[in-house]
């Protein structure tokens, strides 16, 4: 208890210390808030980028295993497009083939896209992204609807001429209306509108967006693209389970099943690229983690000044009150209630040149960059603390160690 009284005493000198000297505080603390607002600035923007990138992405899924031509990894320089080139596409029967087989897998869909015009009455949207799905595309892939529903399995089946449609789209066909139960029209078919996606916003690179796509069932894709080698290629993926960890076990089983189904040999090559869309995600983190040490860097020249403006202001403190630390030591104080009157005064003023650091970044975040959406994360303003801490009890524990340890008659005859 004695110890705890003693160690709120020494914060209390620390702060009327802090209070007598206004503008030298001011002053000193303002390094350090420069250096916590450029490490907490960059983090706070390489975080939302790197958010708002990932998310532009998310129409891949996660956990996800893709069946592709061409593999996702391999750089520019020594990527054989020539041979990638003649692999044959994924096909319907290798779709169901993996679907009876796999065990190590929770679902299993293929899907097959194109650009196109649909058109409701007078209405018209250009650039539409038309995907053919089967039922279990909504068990890959995240389906979040605003109105209506998905298709059921015998709509699959008959492959009914339904439609699911992105917020813009159905605002451009029929504005200000319900349109729930409309008809619109793609390649001279008429479709049924059962379901309305979501509204996600503009994204970042003019990724594809879920406002602008539009599903119907793969049969009637099918009715009006020829898919294969020579049409649209359509698209095998699969998810992953959770505790598959990589999708070791699932690329392992995978790559057997094709390879048995196309009549691969054990020494031919694989004619198929197994892709998993965490490359692209983890490839983005990458970036950025360089970003980040930039940061560090850039902020932590700000921080070391910051922390030497708080060392030097402290050895000026520590002379300016050698007479006040005989005095102290004479009647009894301990050392380390000198110690931590200084460490406090330190850290105070550290801490306060990192909150308002903390504070300028988040007002920032008010600040519209485009579609960018800037947010101040719990984690950044831990970090902004911690270093702000660090930096506190680095620049202030010589200076503190040197006030404790003085002798107290020496210190009371010092003019």
């Amino acid at each position: 208890m004695l110890f705890l009284k003693l160690s709120w005493e020494s914060f209390r000198f620390a702060i009327s210390a802090l209070k007598t000297s206004l503008t030298r505080t001011i002053l000193s603390l303002l390094g350090v808030t420069v250096g916590i607002f450029a490490i907490i600035a960059v983090f706070t923007l390489v975080d939302s980028l790197e958010k708002n990138i990932k998310s532009s992405f998310s129409f891949l899924g996660t956990n996800v295993m893709r069946v592709d031509r061409f593999p996702f990894a391999n750089g520019p320089q020594d990527y054989p497009w020539w041979k990638y080139f003649r692999r044959p596409p994924g096909t319907v029967e290798e779709y169901k083939f993996l679907q009876e087989r796999l065990t190590s897998a929770e679902a299993v869909t293929i899907s097959a896209s194109s650009n196109t015009t649909v058109k409701a009455g007078s209405n018209a949207y250009e650039g539409m992204a038309l995907t053919g799905v089967v039922y279990s595309y909504q068990d890959v892939y995240e389906i979040s609807l605003e109105e209506g529903r998905y298709f059921s399995q015998s709509e699959i089946n008959a492959a009914r001429n339904f439609a699911i449609i992105g917020r813009e789209i159905a605002n451009t066909l029929y504005p200000q209306q319900e349109v729930i139960g409309k008809q619109i029209k793609i390649k001279g078919m008429k479709f049924v509108v059962i379901g309305v996606f979501e509204e996600e916003g503009e994204g970042l690179f003019d990724a594809p967006s879920k406002d602008e796509a539009c599903l119907i069932p793969y049969g009637a894709f099918s009715k009006m693209y020829y898919t294969g080698r020579n049409g649209m290629e359509p698209t095998i993926a699969v998810q992953g389970m959770e505790e598959d960890i990589g999708l070791v076990a699932l690329e392992n089983e995978m790559t057997g099943l094709l390879r048995a189904k196309r009549g691969l040999k054990p020494r031919d090559e694989d004619n198929f690229a197994l892709n998993k869309t965490e490359f692209i995600q983890n490839a983005i983190g990458s970036i950025f983690d360089v970003i980040s040490v930039a940061g560090w860097v850039i902020g932590g020249f700000s921080i070391l000044v910051g922390g030497f403006g708080i060392a030097n202001i402290m050895f000026v403190s520590v002379r300016e009150r050698t007479n006040i630390i005989g005095i102290q030591k004479s009647l009894g104080a301990k050392n380390y209630f000198i110690l931590f009157q200084f460490l406090f005064e330190s850290i105070c003023l550290s801490l306060i040149g990192g909150i308002t650091g903390i504070i300028i970044v988040y007002f920032l975040t008010f600040i519209q960059l485009g579609s960018l959406e800037i947010a101040l994360s719990f984690k950044n303003i831990m970090l902004g603390l911690g270093v702000s801490t660090i930096i506190g009890v680095v620049s202030g524990i010589v200076p503190a160690t040197l006030a404790a340890r003085m002798d107290p008659v020496e210190a009371i005859r010092t003019n």
